[in-house]
């Protein structure tokens, strides 16, 4: 696979989102499903694997060092920090300095490493100045705990703010054709500072790839059950779209899933997309979309297509979107 600059490492022009397979989507595949799985990644070229002390609640950071940890110097490893459990068992988002030594100490026990080649804030807590967070990540740096520094779901100002206290490798977030927010100024502040955009949620959850046609259907635990966008007031709506959507991808003699991370790739040589799976064979299909050069007619017509006038509904609800620090439409 084609390889792509990632703050101080080259990686694969497509990573592996390790989320699904221990939270988000309902019941993930059993451990030894999971870990054929992620060597299976390696083996088709993927080089980054993205996880968090969140996913699962540590169970997906100790599915990693079960899997893949013989085979450590195969890949970048990217983990985060800043929002896990509290004492009553909830998700908190937390970035007391102390807090994030201590989940980044954990991260490594249950990884079964000495060290996390990209850890990030995975969400900025408004209670702790960025750089009050940022600096003790830094510090993780200069211990050895880690290597380099991200930040996910934050906006150009926090960029610069966080950048200026610890230069910032990478930032991570949701951008897809249907989420469009890092157009807005993060992406440019990205390319100021030379971090690395990551796009996770590359497939906007499923959509894209157009085989989610009755959100309904979803288990009870998947978190796109409580998003807007798959609501039955917008669902319809959008699902729409994908009808000239196929359409293009036929024109570009490819899959749904592979045009999505396709035009994510030719949107920006900055961007690395994340797409996760549980599946073999989609796990192939994403790994083979780095080949695929699209036109620039094809651009347009996406562009024009999905885009944050023809999208219904918000990504996120509105508990969720006063977590995040994002720019708005």
């Amino acid at each position: 696979m084609q390889q792509r600059a990632l703050g101080p490492f080259n990686v694969s022009a497509i990573g592996f989102g390790c989320m699904s397979l221990s939270h988000g989507y309902g019941p993930g595949p059993d451990e030894e499903d999971s870990i054929r799985l992620l060597n299976q990644a390696l083996d088709a070229g993927h080089t980054l694997f993205d996880t968090a002390a969140l996913y699962g609640f540590g169970h997906n950071e100790m599915l990693l060092g079960k899997a893949v940890m013989h085979r450590r110097d195969e890949f970048v490893l990217a983990s985060k920090c800043g929002m896990f459990r509290d004492a009553a068992g909830k998700r908190e988002i937390n970035g007391r300095p102390e807090v994030l030594r201590k989940i980044c100490e954990d991260s490594l026990r249950r990884l079964g490493t000495d060290v996390i080649d990209l850890y990030y804030l995975h969400r900025w807590d408004k209670q702790v100045p960025i750089e009050e967070s940022v600096g003790a990540l830094g510090d993780l740096v200069r211990a050895g705990k880690i290597r380099a520094l991200g930040l996910s779901e934050v906006s150009a100002d926090t960029l610069r703010k966080a950048h200026a206290e610890y230069p910032i490798s990478a930032v991570q977030s949701e951008y897809s054709l249907w989420t469009r927010e890092p157009e807005i100024a993060v992406l440019q502040a990205c390319q100021t500072i030379g971090a690395t955009f990551v796009a996770f949620s590359p497939l906007a959850r499923g959509f894209l790839t157009g085989c989610l046609t009755a959100p309904q259907q979803l288990a009870d635990t998947d978190i796109r059950r409580n998003m807007p966008r798959f609501s039955e007031d917008n669902y319809p709506a959008n699902l729409a779209l994908l009808h000239e959507y196929g359409r293009i991808a036929k024109a570009a003699q490819c899959s749904m899933g592979q045009l999505a991370l396709a035009w994510l790739l030719a949107r920006d040589e900055n961007v690395i997309p994340i797409p996760g799976t549980s599946n073999r064979d989609h796990l192939i299909e994403n790994s083979r979309s780095a080949e695929i050069a699209l036109s620039q007619d094809i651009m347009e017509r996406l562009d024009e297509l999905i885009n944050r006038h023809t999208v219904r509904g918000e990504r996120y609800n509105a508990a969720s979107l006063l977590e995040i620090d994002t720019e708005s439409f």
